[in-house]
């Protein structure tokens, strides 16, 4: 009998130090780590997704330290020491099983801190366009101008460059206009002026600019650049197409050409007839 009780009273001395321990480190982790690591990320004013993966995190970390120090204080290092060489191999073999996954993970965090873009804003990368929907850790969701959802990996857009046209308060647009080599281009730059600075939504601070940019085949080229308040795509090609519109208007009044390449295919076609030698 005095050997099951002593046994009975090693195995409850054990529990106790397992609790004991476990209890003191969880509690000292919910009251000081995690809030502690709370405050750190929101001094930085960092994205609410950001907040609460490190909470998460935090208290991750506190769980598995308040089991590692129970274990230890029962007497069990040994066990421990083996379950995390074990579980070492096992999270190396996932990570590089989902590396991808977790780059993507890793890119979210990233573009949630650094705020290349934000939701609502218009951007470019790769050859697409449109507006950020939603930033997940993992995924950011677009919505393109034909009304079309993309989801796009978070490690596409951290690791390639991505046009933000809407970080800014103000946007340069910049157009070509075509005219004759006999035309006044004088007289074509005043026309692109006026009508720029007729435009009510096209800023006269920067003033708009004209300068020749290309001798084509046919044309003389006059790139008219101007800057518009609160830039949005919808405003901006709007904006572009009335004001192309007038200056077109203007140039058919005052007899400017905008003419376009003309392509006349000359020579002749020479038929060479073979005839075969009857037997």
């Amino acid at each position: 009998m005095s050997g099951i009780a002593a046994a009975i009273a090693g195995f409850l001395f054990t529990a106790f130090l397992f609790v004991a321990g476990f209890v003191a480190v969880l509690l000292l982790g919910k009251v000081v780590f995690v809030p502690g690591v709370e405050r750190a990320i929101a001094s930085r004013g960092l994205d609410e997704a950001v907040k609460s993966l490190g909470s998460s995190v935090a208290n991750a970390v506190v769980w598995v330290a308040a089991i590692a120090i129970g274990f230890t204080l029962a007497g069990y290092g040994a066990f421990l020491s083996a379950f995390a060489v074990f579980g070492g191999a096992i999270a190396l073999a996932v990570g590089f099983a989902a590396q991808d996954l977790l780059g993507n993970f890793v890119a979210g965090v990233f573009i949630l801190k650094d705020k290349p873009f934000e939701v609502g804003d218009w951007i470019e990368w790769d050859g697409n366009a449109g507006r950020v929907e939603d930033i997940d850790l993992r995924v950011s969701r677009i919505r393109t101008f034909d009304n079309e959802r993309i989801t796009v990996p978070n490690g596409d857009l951290a690791n390639n460059a991505v046009t933000n046209p809407v970080a800014y308060e103000t946007l340069r647009q910049k157009f070509v206009f075509g005219i004759g080599y006999d035309d006044d281009i004088a007289r074509a730059t005043d026309i692109i002026v006026e009508k720029a600075e007729a435009h009510a939504e096209i800023l006269d601070d920067p003033a708009p600019s004209v300068r020749v940019v290309e001798l084509g085949d046919s044309a003389v080229g006059l790139q008219s650049r101007w800057w518009i308040d609160e830039p949005d795509r919808g405003d901006f090609v709007r904006v572009r197409s009335e004001y192309v519109t007038a200056v077109k208007e203007a140039f058919d009044e005052a007899g400017i050409d905008m003419p376009y390449v003309h392509r006349q295919l000359t020579g002749s076609v020479e038929v060479i007839e073979d005839v075969a030698d009857g037997e």
